[in-house]
């Protein structure tokens, strides 16, 4: 498919890369020279110089032809404006990324119909989404909803005293009374879509499937079960969190956020009534004990530099927080965080890719059991997708009698409001909304899964 990508920034060169290793053609535009030129250097992409919102930049990028053009430049006017005139110069469907908490409010509806926005998407906010997740949910590193949160995926890393380990998947199956299914294992470098036999050891980070409250359920039983986090400290005050301290707010939760800004301390706390708003140098440590931190529930560390988020929630798990979350967007700096022990980390350039990923392959794929979910997991390396269940050679049959791909897993089938942890004996049928856990292998379609 024929897509554009208008801005290349941090989230926008992420989004791009991600699909062009999906075999798109991609056209990348933006305004500064040395981007475009360092775009086309690293990636197999077409490049072009201009004005997103010009008509002639837009018919050199090939704009009358395109499937999908994206805009993710740093102003939201200008994103609803260039994908305006896409939209009208022949672009079949057309994105905009939109951060301003004015446009994200009911006006959001008004404004996509009027400018034909396929989709309006919101980095900050989707990263506030996940953030508000894990802090309801500390017990996992991180946490994935499918079919309206009636099922839920989550990660945690398993301690030396964990009941799991040195037990493979029957036995912790029989014996625990709670519908689960441990579908991917993380052990160092390699990933596992595991089988009945597979033992699980000390250090494995595993992803596992339940509805809410099995997933509860299951976790009291092992005594992994935290309490949900009601004293939080957030560093940094982003978009990312003010989304976050509006959620936590209206779940009486008390918050504290740290920003140097004063300009912004004013702005936040006339937005934010109910927050404590701080003034001062967050990676200052006096500062951080005297705020609280370790009576705190959770540390939530969202400075534009990775590097200071790092080592504060280094610092910050040495006062022993119960639960420490950061925020990362330069891959590297994941890998060395995850091996220093930091596992609880959110990336709005990952979120955000895995968004236009979804979008593009149900794009490509608008007939058969399309994409409506996917989330890139275990360091890329798994994807777990959700697709819709359409009358085909797959239904109707027994999970055991149907021969799958290596490396693919059915984690979960939703029927209706029915959660069905699938064992041999289980079926899937027209309407069905299905988890398929795959590595090593891209899936458009539900009957991809099939040899």
């Amino acid at each position: 498919m024929e897509i554009i990508i208008a801005g290349c920034g941090k989230i926008g060169s992420s989004v791009l890369a991600n699909l062009a290793q999906e075999g798109h053609d991609i056209t990348a535009v933006d305004k500064k020279p040395e981007v475009i030129t360092e775009i086309t250097n690293v990636y197999d992409v077409m490049g072009v110089c201009g004005n997103a919102a010009d008509c002639d930049t837009l018919i050199e990028a090939g704009v009358s032809t395109c499937g999908l053009f994206v805009a993710m430049t740093d102003s939201d006017e200008l994103n609803m404006l260039s994908c305006f005139l896409a939209k009208k110069m022949g672009a079949k469907n057309t994105i905009a990324r939109i951060r301003s908490p004015e446009y994200n409010d009911s006006s959001l509806g008004f404004m996509r119909q009027h400018l034909e926005l396929s989709m309006a998407l919101n980095p900050d906010l989707r990263t506030a989404v996940e953030l508000y997740n894990i802090l309801k949910f500390p017990s996992a590193l991180r946490i994935e909803t499918f079919s309206r949160r009636n099922l839920e995926m989550i990660e945690f890393r398993l301690g030396e005293d964990s009941d799991l380990v040195g037990k493979n998947l029957v036995e912790i199956r029989r014996k625990y009374d709670a519908k689960f299914l441990i579908c991917c294992v993380q052990r160092g470098e390699e990933v596992f879509i595991p089988g009945g036999f597979f033992t699980l050891q000390s250090g494995d980070k595993i992803g596992l499937t339940a509805s809410q409250s099995e997933m509860q359920k299951l976790l009291k039983m092992l005594n992994s079960l935290r309490k949900q986090a009601k004293n939080i400290i957030i560093l940094g005050g982003s978009k990312i969190a003010y989304y976050l301290a509006k959620m936590l707010e209206s779940s009486g939760t008390t918050v504290k956020i740290i920003e140097q800004d004063e300009e912004r301390c004013v702005e936040l706390t006339s937005i934010l009534p109910s927050a404590t708003i701080i003034h001062g140098n967050g990676a200052d440590q006096e500062l951080l004990m005297e705020e609280g931190l370790s009576d705190c529930d959770a540390f939530v560390s969202l400075t534009g530099i990775d590097e200071e988020n790092i080592l504060l929630s280094i610092f910050a798990n040495m006062q022993n927080v119960p639960k420490t979350i950061v925020k990362i967007n330069r891959d590297e700096l994941v890998t060395m965080a995850q091996k220093i022990g930091i596992d609880s980390i959110v990336s709005p350039k990952e979120i955000t890719s895995n968004i236009l990923v979804q979008y593009a392959r149900a794009l490509e794929n608008s007939t058969g059991s399309a994409v409506e979910t996917l989330y890139k997991i275990f360091d890329g390396n798994v994807e777990a997708l959700e697709f819709r269940a359409e009358e085909s050679s797959l239904t109707g049959t027994m999970l055991r009698d149907i021969s799958l791909k290596p490396n693919i897993l059915i984690g979960g089938i939703m029927r209706g409001r029915r959660t069905i942890i699938p064992t041999g004996t289980d079926m899937i049928l027209p309407g069905d909304r299905v988890i398929v856990i795959s590595a090593k292998n891209r899936l458009n379609d539900l009957l991809d899964i099939l040899k």
